[in-house]
């Protein structure tokens, strides 16, 4: 059985929404109110809370209330997991095709010497 990683698939579907990989590039740019990732989306603000959550819930952004506006802000570790997992794969991969070439490469040299 495949390791399983609960806290990388909460990223991967908070990742998995154009809107919200719109606010974290956004929030790249720094922090933000709520308002202000609102207005760009023209989606109610409800709909845009929602958004949030979810990427608060995925670890990838912080919130808090300054006065009367809600403040978002990103968490610069939280694609460390995404990260490592992608090099692995990566990795993994680059074996692999390593090895095909390799067998390839000695199947064309047994062709060229028959």
């Amino acid at each position: 059985m495949a390791k399983h990683d609960p806290d990388l698939d909460l990223i991967f579907q908070a990742l998995s929404d154009p809107t919200r990989r719109a606010m974290l590039a956004q929030l790249g740019q720094g922090v933000a109110a709520v308002s202000a990732l609102a207005q760009p989306t023209g989606l109610a603000l409800p709909t845009v809370m929602r958004h949030l959550s979810v990427l608060e819930a995925a670890g990838l952004i912080v919130t808090e209330k300054a006065g009367r506006a809600r403040m978002c802000r990103v968490e610069p570790t939280a694609l460390a997991p995404v990260a490592d997992w992608l090099a692995a794969q990566k990795a993994q991969w680059n074996g692999r095709l390593d090895r095909l070439e390799a067998y390839v490469q000695t199947l064309t040299e047994k062709e060229t010497h028959e």
